[in-house]
């Protein structure tokens, strides 16, 4: 079983910046490929960013360009920087992970198991 928390949220104005964590429990976060999703009211979740053990990064063209995923395996931590906000940013921002399955070679490819409650992003006009 493998627990994460968000925190970071916020309330912010168009066109800041806020940057989200994602701490995330277990001794092999190293391998953990880990995603970024959003929800925003009425609409279907989203994947936002993500980023595998092996480092690479991917994000939505949604957000190219302002959010940017890292990590820091030390910490076991996983940021979302995000700059220029929009008010069409507003969302619950729920990070996952899939464990380690992918980078071990458990699955053919990344299947997110395990969520965290989310945090509230709020970007007002």
């Amino acid at each position: 079983q493998v627990h994460l928390v968000e925190s970071g949220g916020g309330l912010v104005h168009t066109g800041g910046s806020l940057r989200l964590s994602c701490l995330a429990s277990g001794s092999i976060f190293s391998d953990y490929a880990v995603g970024w999703y959003r929800q925003a009211p009425g609409k279907q979740r989203e994947l936002v960013a993500e980023i595998t053990g092996r480092n690479r990064a991917t994000s939505a063209d949604s957000v190219q360009g302002r959010f940017t995923i890292s990590r820091d395996n030390a910490k076991n931590t996983v940021y979302l920087q995000m700059s220029s906000l929009k008010p069409e940013d507003t969302a619950v921002y729920y990070c996952a992970t899939d464990g380690g399955a992918y980078e071990l070679g458990f699955t053919a490819r990344i299947e997110y198991k395990y969520w965290g409650q989310g945090t509230q992003v709020t970007v007002s006009s």
